[in-house]
Formats: C-alpha cells, structure tokens, sequence
C-alpha cells in the first residue's frame, strides 16, 4: 500500500496540474494502471492517455440494461482509438435470482443500491482486482453532495489500498465539454437528447433547464443517495453493505 503521507505531497503538486500532465505522471509512475470508460469525462481522458501511450489499458462495464445509443457509443469509442477495450458483465445467475425474485424493476419501489451492487459494482470489483490503480472521469461539480473535494490522486476509499486518479476533478462540466468539442471526441448521441449523466435506461432521463446534471439518475431517489457504490468512501454505510456483499447472495 502506497505511503498517506506521499500521496497527499504528490496530491498537493498534482492539484495544480493540468489534466493531460496528472495523466501523464499517472501512466508513467503506475505500469499496471486502466481506465475506467462510460461517460463523455472518460472518453476525453482515452483522448488525453492515447497521445501519450498507444496501448492503454481500458476497461467498461456492461450492466445489460444500457441504451442502445450507450452501446453503439462504445463501439465507436473502441474504433476511433483502436482500444483493447475490456468489457465486464454482471453475474448472470445473480441477475437471474434478483429479477425472477423481485421483477424487472425492483429499483423504483425497493432503491438502486442491490441493482448496482450486482450490475455494477460486483463487476467493477472484478475489474480492479487485476490492477494497482485506475483513472476515472469524476469531477467535483458533477455531485456537490458527493464529490465537493474529490482530490486529483488519493488512496481509493472505496477500494482499499488501490491508488485512483481523477485527473479532471477540477475541471467543469463546460470545461470537459470545450475540450470534447475542440478535439472531435465521439460522444453519447443522448447528450443531444437532454441526457447530461448517463447510466442505466431505467435509472436515467432528460433534466430540465436550471436542473443539475445529476438530478438524472435515480429521479425518484433524494439527492444524496445518487451514487451507484462505484466510488464513495468507507464511510458511506450503503457503500459498506455495496462492498462487502459485492459477488454474494441475498435473499
């Protein structure tokens, strides 16, 4: 396990980074390192990595519950940078006894945490198993409740020990979307639709003008409950139930 103490000294000069350079420093000081693609944030990082590195590793997750334009999204983000790109599935027989048990649905009248916890955030943990760090597209403003000071490096406090970047945790979301913009990056053809954050297509749809991004998902949810389990800290009890049951039956 890295050092507290060096993470925070590197965390302080990293903070005034730009993201290309935080990157940069990432992929050079962390050989078994990936990225984590869903979202508009994390194809600007692939853009970003792959001029610096031809074969970064990358990696997303397929919940089966995804939009048709989600899917199409990621096969034109795999062509465009010629990735390797590794794909994670959910447990089937998981799925199957939580559907078969509770319907289709279940997330509207019971809480997205057991949904997440088998499409997302037992395959996320599949995933990082295999690595010593990862790059994620969060930003502070895309969940003040949440994320209001999300350093650019830290020791996960999720995912105990493995060391996360997020290299675009000071940027806006008008900043990511300059960049997006300047440099021709493909995006999710439902951002021209309404959709800001995007996830499941049950959990996710159109906000209004004046709404925040993250008032999207899980509508039908209080607002600091809007985070699947992927990246909150230990501290969170819900994602303390997320972690520890993560690849275990329930009944």
């Amino acid at each position: 396990m890295e050092n507290v103490e060096k993470i925070k000294k590197v965390e302080k000069e990293l903070s005034r980074k730009k993201p290309l350079e935080i990157i940069e420093y990432a992929l050079k000081n962390y050989k078994n390192i990936a990225i984590a693609f869903s979202g508009a944030e994390d194809v600007a990082l692939i853009d970003m990595a792959t001029k610096i590195k031809e074969d970064v590793k990358v990696f997303t997750l397929d919940t089966g519950r995804l939009n048709p334009e989600t899917y199409e999204f990621i096969d034109r983000v795999r062509d465009r940078y010629n990735l390797n790109l590794e794909i994670y599935f959910p447990n089937a027989e998981e799925v199957e006894r939580m559907v078969n048990k509770k319907g289709l649905f279940s997330f509207y009248a019971e809480g997205h945490e057991e949904c997440c916890r088998i499409r997302k955030v037992e395959p996320l943990k599949r995933a990082i198993s295999k690595l010593d760090s990862w790059i994620t597209g969060q930003r502070k403003d895309s969940n003040p409740t949440t994320r209001a000071v999300l350093p650019v490096i830290q020791i996960d406090p999720t995912w105990g020990g493995l060391i996360k970047f997020n290299p675009l945790a000071n940027w806006t979301l008008k900043q990511t979307w300059k960049y997006i913009r300047e440099n021709g990056i493909p995006y999710n053809k439902l951002h021209e639709k309404g959709y800001v954050s995007i996830g499941c297509a049950p959990c996710t749809r159109p906000i209004l003008y004046g709404q925040h991004e993250r008032e999207g998902r899980w509508w039908w949810e209080e607002s600091n409950k809007k985070e699947c389990g992927l990246h909150l800290g230990k501290g969170k009890n819900a994602t303390k139930r997320l972690i520890q049951n993560a690849g275990k039956n329930e009944d």
